[in-house]
């Protein structure tokens, strides 16, 4: 009986939340191969550096006859310093997908992750995989710009959006939470944006397991069900034994930004569903399991 190849993995965006759990579950599959790059390691400005780090990333993987699987978890996502920067954003967030895709085509699978922000956060049911982006922000606009060089090329790439990605480790909302509350007696979180807290682990391993299909087009990955920001908060502080009462409920105007926040993200995970992939769990479940690993010795 046959065995599939082993594969050769990239990732891309290697050492922020995402790439980091992506290292994380990559690093249990005996007899594949893992090249994780950061920022500092591959600059997505950089045309010539990209195509070059690409192709001798295929090269070794064809010589070994490894699959080859790039995982692109790179991205800008300073949301508001986007506003000011569109031209940086749209570079790594729009036309290096493209330069990715164009050299894997033919060659390799491209998993290209995506964001809420594509949509325009006023619908009140789920968005589908199929419905109409409306971005607001620049940062939805050039990642929605990503998309569309990455689809351009008609090859073996699937784009997934997800949406209030959080991890154990970095500068997320739960850490955020964590820490004012031991700082403060009451924290104000806006309770008029709703979406679906998603534990980057959740993700990184929906991922892993997508790159193995022959899925294409566009998929939604969040942890299952929604709440708002305020939800969350009084979640977190729940589940450390806090007094969820300290988290007083504001909105959005009160908290002005440069980039127009979602009011609504949650995204309908039926795409993901119907190719046969493993529902993400709850997101209080995982938001659990999360805590846990925050409050274990060691812990980031």
């Amino acid at each position: 009986m046959s065995s599939s190849p082993p594969v050769s993995w990239l990732v891309t965006g290697a050492t922020g939340q995402l790439g980091t759990d992506l290292r994380a579950v990559l690093a249990g599959r005996d007899g594949d191969t893992v090249t994780a790059l950061g920022r500092a390691q591959l600059d997505l400005t950089d045309e010539d550096g990209v195509r070059a780090t690409v192709r001798g990333w295929l090269v070794a993987a064809e010589g070994r006859g490894d699959r080859p699987v790039l995982l692109n978890a790179a991205a800008y996502t300073a949301v508001d310093a986007a506003e000011a920067d569109e031209d940086t954003a749209a570079l790594l967030n729009g036309t290096a997908p493209g330069w990715l895709a164009q050299e894997l085509a033919g060659r390799g699978r491209l998993v290209h992750v995506s964001t809420d922000y594509v949509f325009d956060g006023a619908a009140t049911t789920p968005y589908g995989a199929g419905d109409t982006p409306a971005p607001r922000t620049a940062y939805g606009r050039t990642k929605l710009a990503g998309e569309r060089a990455v689809a351009a090329v008609d090859d073996d790439a699937v784009v997934v959006r997800t949406a209030w990605v959080y991890a154990a480790h970095g500068s997320n909302f739960v850490r955020t939470m964590l820490r004012l509350e031991g700082e403060r007696d009451t924290v104000p979180v806006v309770a008029d944006q709703t979406g679906s807290p998603t534990w980057s682990a959740d993700l990184a391993a929906g991922l892993v397991e997508l790159a193995a299909t022959g899925t294409r087009g566009v998929l939604h990955a969040t942890d299952a069900g929604s709440t708002t920001w305020h939800g969350l908060a009084r979640e977190v502080f729940a589940r450390t034994g806090a007094d969820p009462d300290r988290v007083l409920p504001t909105t959005t105007e009160a908290f002005p930004r440069p980039a127009q926040r979602p009011a609504y993200s949650v995204l309908d995970p039926a795409s993901w569903t119907a190719a046969g992939l493993t529902p993400l769990p709850a997101w209080q479940q995982s938001l659990q399991v999360c805590l846990d690993q925050l409050r274990s010795p060691g812990a980031a």
